[in-house]
């Protein structure tokens, strides 16, 4: 009943997933698809460590996941605040916008 979904498709699968959230981090503008992204990319990494575990028959992949589960809760609460302050003074979430914080 465990292995359901063979290893190698199980990890093909958070290859792709990963992939998919780096390509939206660096191809999107917009502070909000970004932080997306990046949320996209940790569950990758997450569903890579519980599918290691599942076929190791060991726990740890699963404790990975709760530290990368409690990282991503931060880093969305972090990005949120951050995100509120930048539309406030900027009155717009693209990036490219920003780019004039430098001077």
């Amino acid at each position: 009943f465990m292995n359901l979904v063979p290893y190698e498709i199980g990890l093909i699968l958070a290859v792709i997933l990963f992939f998919l959230g780096l390509i939206g981090l660096l191809v999107r503008r917009n502070i909000i698809f970004m932080l997306m992204s990046l949320e996209i990319m940790l569950n990758a990494a997450g569903f890579a460590f519980v599918i290691a575990s599942t076929k190791w028959a060991q726990p740890d992949g699963q404790v990975m996941f709760l530290f990368i589960l409690a990282v991503a809760a931060a880093e969305v609460s972090v990005g949120l605040a951050l995100v509120i302050q930048v539309y406030k003074k900027f009155k717009s979430l693209d990036t490219d916008e920003l780019s004039k914080m430098k001077g």
